[in-house]
């Protein structure tokens, strides 16, 4: 049997896979079993932040394979306390734990706000506010984080203790606070599944402040927005906001399994020994790739990502077949007049790579791609969609 095959006799029937079998990368560029180059502007959904078979990232991993690939967190190893060290020096915040996954993440920080809440104001104080629209992951409790219906539909039901506040609505949430024993706040600056969707810099400010007046964390979700993908290390960067709690994901294990919850000043002491755990979070492996990602996102390679965004938006905006353009760095959305998921199929046929976001083809490029692969890509792009 093919690859395709095998696949849909033995493995569940989650994913509406595209026809085509990827068998390598290298940069920007996955091949087929054919020898067919596609140019990646989706990075596994914003993983392969250096692109495919990045040679430092290879040998950082290779070293740490062949020394120590997993001990249980009942032991101490370097990966795993230099990457929490290089976090906190970069964000400002104080403790991280390591998990596999943005849902983790995701999961972990909200278990820091209602602990936080019941130690500091009382059990009662448990419910986490969202906004409409949002999305967090897929676990049960994660999905009742996240803001859109749909994905409740089949899962109740879901944990109790969320509520759902329109975004860029300051006085709903104003209103959500005082109705509710809130114990956090948790936002995406950029709502990726939800369409590629910024929120306005006056509305983020609003909810930091907001959550200082009702005294509730104010929690980022980085999974899809961070580790460079908009121009900042953090998107949350970009608004001149403080957060108490950022989870993270995606882009910071160069293509490993690996999750983290950074813990800023107000709630660094609130998990205890057993509060919370993970076999394979800390995974030295995961642990040292994500080192050699982060230690390289460095000012010249977030300024590199904000002139590729700018190209990009010279390139689509006003072009025929492109009517509007959403996000921030290089995570963007391209509201197009032709169906989004014909674009996408077709720009496959051409040799690129490209998502969807609602309504929208999604870009998330590796943020290492090159000026040549960026520009064939674009000619792609604007090519099918004024089809």
């Amino acid at each position: 049997m093919s690859i395709s095959e095998t696949d849909k006799q033995y493995v569940a029937n989650t994913y509406a896979r595209f026809p085509l079998e990827l068998v390598r990368g290298e940069g920007c560029r996955a091949y087929d079993a054919e020898g067919k180059s596609y140019i990646d502007m989706g990075s596994g959904i914003g993983v392969n932040a250096f692109g495919y078979a990045d040679e430092v990232w290879q040998q950082a991993v290779a070293a740490q394979l062949g020394t120590l690939q997993h001990t249980s967190n009942l032991y101490y190893t370097e990966p795993c306390a230099q990457l929490a060290q290089l976090l906190c020096q970069r964000t400002g915040m104080k403790k991280v734990f390591f998990g596999n996954s943005g849902a983790e993440a995701n999961e972990c920080a909200i278990k820091v706000a209602r602990k936080w809440a019941a130690d500091n104001k009382g059990p009662e104080y448990n419910v986490i506010v969202t906004l409409e629209n949002s999305f967090h992951g897929r676990t049960l409790t994660t999905l009742s984080a996240t803001g859109q219906d749909h994905y409740h539909e089949l899962f109740q039901p879901l944990t109790p203790g969320f509520a759902h506040v329109p975004a860029n609505d300051a006085d709903a949430l104003r209103a959500c606070l005082e109705a509710n024993k809130v114990a956090g706040v948790l936002i995406e600056t950029i709502q990726g599944e939800g369409g590629v969707l910024p929120m306005e810099p006056e509305y983020v400010k609003a909810v930091e402040a907001l959550c200082r007046e009702f005294d509730c964390l104010f929690m980022v979700d980085e999974v899809q927005t961070g580790n460079g993908r908009t121009g900042k290390l953090y998107s949350y960067m970009n608004f001149d906001v403080t957060p108490d709690v950022v989870s993270t994901a995606k882009g910071l294990g160069g293509g490993l399994p690996i999750g983290a919850c950074l813990i800023g000043q107000r709630a660094e002491t609130v998990l205890g020994f057993g509060d919370h755990g993970s076999t394979f979070g800390g995974n030295p492996v995961c642990c040292a790739g994500a080192l050699s990602i982060l230690s390289r996102i460095d000012d010249d390679l977030l300024t590199q990502v904000c002139q590729k965004a700018v190209y990009l938006r010279e390139r689509f905006g006003g072009a025929p077949g492109i009517e509007g353009i959403s996000g921030m760095g290089l995570m963007m959305g391209l509201k197009t007049t032709r169906p989004a998921g014909e674009v996408v199929a077709e720009c496959m046929q051409e040799g690129v790579m490209c998502l969807t976001a609602k309504d929208k083809v999604r870009l998330l490029p590796p943020l290492t791609i090159s000026q040549a692969d960026l520009a064939e890509a674009a000619d792609v792009i604007l090519r099918v969609a004024a089809c």
